[in-house]
């Protein structure tokens, strides 16, 4: 009889897709183990991009020690310091733009004209070229800088001193010998970050700071160039004999001070 239901006909009904509560149940599991792996894939990335950064610097230590080969001296840390409304036509050039051709950045350097000042219309191209090596990955890029640089030179440190700042390898209008960083080159820091700092251009002569404090130092003035970086817990620093350190937000200020001058007792003997 048509309609009559015998097991030969009976088909059991296939439920099809999923219950509400099926759906809530699996989207919290997604949700927790995203949440459990989010900070991995994190930390993972900023690791990743800290090896970067201190690649970055190597390429810088590299550079100055091709530079003292060839030169038999390291850059100035300011070519023609220009002061606080000084006069225009002192060129005001920084270190990290003398050592272009040194890092394999030639064509950079030809677009800059070393007889007018960095900030002369001839020099606009140039100053506005972005350059890879001087820039951290950590750093947001929003928006972005044209010819930036992360990484400044230390021209001293006034931790534990007023007189004669100058105490670092990057001093203005004053290169140095190998020779004279009687502190030794593994002792002695060159380079550090200072992301955010007011003068991070790479072709300013602007790009050397004192150091007045900790790094990271939270009390720093927020307008001033000093040892900063986006990183957690610390900052990249470059020495002069090229090797690169992860220097913490807990070293302490005194030994900060000392890693920076080129020339710790006659510094001390200053002050005492």
């Amino acid at each position: 009889m048509r309609g009559t239901i015998t097991p030969e006909n009976f088909r059991p009904r296939v439920r099809a897709g999923f219950t509400l509560v099926e759906v809530i149940v699996v989207l919290s599991i997604v949700a927790v183990l995203a949440a459990l792996l989010l900070p991995a894939v994190q930390s993972a990335r900023e690791v990743a991009r800290r090896i970067q950064c201190q690649n970055n610097m190597r390429q810088i230590g590299l550079a100055l020690h091709n530079y003292h080969a060839s030169l038999r001296t390291l850059p100035p840390g300011c070519l023609q310091w220009r002061p606080f409304n000084g006069p225009a036509f002192l060129k005001n050039f920084a270190w990290s733009a003398l050592i272009l051709p040194f890092m394999e950045e030639q064509n950079v350097h030809s677009l800059v004209d070393f007889n007018h000042p960095f900030d002369h219309p001839t020099n606009a191209i140039a100053r506005r070229t972005p350059i890879a090596t001087f820039t951290c990955p950590t750093v947001p890029n929003h928006p972005p800088k044209p010819g930036k640089t992360d990484y400044g030179g230390l021209y001293g440190q006034r931790i534990n001193t007023r007189i004669d700042t100058n105490n670092g390898i990057f001093v203005y209008n004053q290169p140095f010998k190998f020779r004279d960083i009687t502190d030794g080159l593994t002792s002695t820091a060159a380079v550090a970050e200072d992301t955010g700092g007011p003068d991070g251009e790479w072709i300013n002569g602007s790009n050397v700071f004192e150091q007045s404090g900790g790094i990271n130092d939270p009390k720093a003035w927020a307008l001033d160039n000093e040892i900063r970086s986006h990183h957690r817990h610390g900052a990249m620093v470059l020495f002069a004999c090229g090797r690169t350190m992860f220097v913490s937000n807990h070293c302490r200020p005194e030994v900060l001070a000392a890693m920076i001058t080129r020339n710790w007792a006659d510094n001390w003997t200053l002050d005492e």
